[in-house]
C-alpha cells in the first residue's frame, strides 16, 4: 500500500510565541526540526488577523525549507497575492472565521463556487497545488473537480471530537468520502484534532496519501521532544498502512 506523506503544521509554535510578543520560540526552527525528523511536508496557516504564523514566516519557510510548504489560506484578496508572491508548493484554502479558536468545519466549496473559481484558476496558473480543505460530501467533492482543485483536504475535526458509535459513523463517512474522491480523480489528504490514539484508522484508508497534523504534535513536543513526536506519530501511521486494519 502506498506510504502516507506526513505534513507537520507549525503553526502552534507561532502560537507560544505571540503570547508573549517574543522573537522565541522560532517556528521556522520547528519547521527545520521538523524536516530532520522526517516530516514529509510543513503547513503553516497564515490567518487574516496574524494571530501566529507572520508574514515573516512564510518568507523564511519558501527559502530555508528542503520539503515542500503548504500555505494555508482563506479565499482573500490577501492572501491570493500573498500565495502568488510566495510561491508555496502547496495552497489549502480553507475557511476562517475571526472569532474562532481553530478551524471549525470544511470549506462550502459547493456554495462558494463562483467565489473560489478565480483564485483556484489563477493559483494553479502559477504552479501552486491547490488544495481545498472540505467536508467528506459528494456535493463537496464533486465542487471540488467542477473547480479544478487536483486536491481536496478532508476535515477529521469531527470524527476526532466523537466517541463509540457516533465515531464509527463518521468514520465510514470519512473512508465513503475518501473512495469517492479518488474515483473522481482528486488526490485525497485528511487532518485536523489527529492523535495517537485517533490517527490508526484514517491513516487505514487506502485513498488517503497525506496527513496534516499540529497542534497534538506541538502539545506532545513539551514532554518528548518534537523530533520524537514526529517520529512516533510517523510510525504509528506506517504500522497503520501496513496492516490495513485501522487498529491501534
Amino acid at each position: 500500500m502506498t506510504r502516507i506523506r506526513l505534513g507537520v503544521n507549525i503553526d502552534h509554535v507561532a502560537t507560544v510565541r505571540e503570547a508573549r510578543g517574543s522573537a522565541y520560540p522560532d517556528p521556522v526552527r520547528a519547521a527545520l526540526l521538523a524536516q530532520a525528523a522526517g516530516a514529509d511536508g510543513i503547513t503553516a496557516h497564515l490567518r487574516e488577523d496574524r494571530r501566529h504564523i507572520s508574514d515573516g514566516d512564510i518568507d523564511r519557510l519558501s527559502k530555508e525549507l528542503n520539503i515542500p510548504l503548504n500555505l494555508e489560506m482563506a479565499a482573500t484578496d490577501e492572501m491570493h497575492i500573498i500565495a502568488l508572491n510566495a510561491k508555496p508548493h502547496a495552497a489549502c484554502i480553507v475557511p476562517e472565521k475571526r472569532e474562532e479558536i481553530t478551524t471549525e468545519g470544511g470549506l462550502d466549496a459547493a456554495r462558494q463556487h463562483n467565489h473560489l473559481s478565480p483564485i483556484v484558476r489563477s493559483l494553479g496558473a502559477a504552479g501552486i497545488r491547490v488544495s481545498l480543505f472540505i467536508e467528506p460530501d459528494r456535493s463537496q467533492l464533486d465542487a471540488a473537480v467542477s473547480l479544478g482543485a487536483p486536491v481536496v483536504e478532508l476535515h477529521t475535526g469531527a470524527y476526532a471530537n466523537a466517541e463509540g458509535a457516533e465515531q464509527q459513523r463518521i468514520l465510514k463517512r470519512l473512508r465513503d468520502g475518501a473512495a469517492y474522491g479518488a474515483s473522481l480523480g482528486l488526490e485525497i489528504h485528511a487532518g485536523h484534532g489527529l492523535t495517537y490514539d485517533n490517527v490508526a484508522p484514517i491513516a487505514a484508508i487506502p485513498e488517503i496519501r497525506e496527513l496534516n497534523i499540529g497542534h497534538f504534535l506541538i502539545g506532545e513536543a513539551i514532554f518528548i521532544g518534537l523530533e520524537n513526536s514526529i517520529r512516533r506519530m510517523r510510525t504509528l501511521i506506517d504500522d497503520s498502512r501496513a496492516s490495513g486494519s485501522g487498529a491501534p
